[in-house]
């Protein structure tokens, strides 16, 4: 079975922020029988696994009674964390100036950037339509579509 991402966050999204928290994203990762559906959830004052355990618990009635994803499953309910994942395009905007490691759905090309390069590491720099400019470890900006991005994650500063 195919789960979609964008139905699931329909489904969840107005649980979460009826409960005051922000609903960051999702990820459902397919491992056969062991698969897993991760909720990310916010706060201005942050979260504690009290606040993971209440949205987990609300979140698997919600999903006991619609049924969405009929395979066996284990829900998480977690903080973003310091490598707090960037699912949606205000996130990257809401990051500019922060480092950022990505992955892109198919192999990018054009100046400055690698032949076939898909894995980056830079600062996004600004927002242009539905693209990111990143400023690379050389300075150079890189512009990719976000729809063209798989994966991106904030760098953790210490």
């Amino acid at each position: 079975m195919i789960v979609k991402s964008q139905q699931l966050e329909t489904l969840l999204e107005p649980v979460v922020s009826s409960m005051d928290y922000e609903f960051v994203g999702l990820e459902y990762i397919s491992q056969g029988r062991h698969s897993i559906l991760r909720i990310y959830i916010d706060s201005p004052a942050g979260v504690n696994v009290d606040d993971c355990a209440l949205v987990s618990r609300q979140i698997g009635a919600v999903l006991d009674v619609e049924d969405p994803i009929s395979d066996e499953y284990t829900l998480e309910v977690s903080s973003p964390g310091m490598n707090r994942p960037l699912f949606k395009l205000a996130h990257f905007e809401q990051f500019i100036g922060q480092e950022v490691k990505f992955k892109t759905f198919r192999p990018q090309h054009g100046a400055n950037i690698g032949t076939g390069q898909r894995k980056f590491r830079a600062t996004i720099t600004s927002i242009e339509d539905d693209n990111i400019l990143f400023s690379d470890e050389n300075n150079e900006i890189i512009s990719i579509p976000f729809l063209d991005i798989e994966k991106a994650n904030l760098v953790a500063k210490f």
